[in-house]
Formats: C-alpha cells, sequence, structure tokens
C-alpha cells in the first residue's frame, strides 16, 4: 500500500510525531504477530491499518482505543482520535 508524502512541512512534523508514538507500542504488537501502519491524518484523526495477527483479532479494537489512541493523541495535541482502515 503506497503512503502519499507529506504536502508540507507542518504534515511532515506530525507524521514524525505519529511515527515516533507508534514506535512505542510496535514492539508490544509484534509480540503478538501484528503490526500497525499510519496510513493518514485527516481533521483530528489519524487513520492506521493493524496487520498481521492483529488485522483479525477480536482483541484489536481495545489494542487500538487503549493503546494505540492513547498514545498518538498525547504526542499530538491536533489527534483527538485514532481510527482503524
Amino acid at each position: 500500500m503506497a503512503i502519499e508524502q507529506p504536502a508540507t512541512i507542518e504534515d511532515a512534523d506530525l507524521r514524525a510525531r505519529i511515527e515516533k508514538a507508534l514506535d512505542r507500542v510496535r514492539p508490544m504488537i509484534a509480540s503478538d504477530g501484528g503490526e500497525v501502519w499510519f496510513v493518514k491524518a485527516e481533521n483530528g484523526v489519524a487513520y492506521v491499518q493493524m496487520l498481521g495477527a492483529c488485522g483479525g483479532c477480536p482483541a484489536s479494537t481495545m489494542t487500538l482505543k487503549g493503546m494505540i489512541e492513547t498514545v498518538v493523541c498525547d504526542a499530538c495535541d491536533e489527534i483527538t482520535s485514532v481510527e482503524q482502515i
């Protein structure tokens, strides 16, 4: 899946902060056989894709809202939620 390059410096900064936040939870997700990719951010929402074991796991919503959303929103004031694509 191709991810579009950021259009502005602000977009690049936001993308970097989101990726850094995701890097904090990726080891835990990987330990369960999963991965999370940042796809885009629009209107205060960061969109991610859950892959591997997390892609079809019934607990992925808890991982998304309880862990991923928490670290991303803490790192990025302009992000108010994280949704799965």
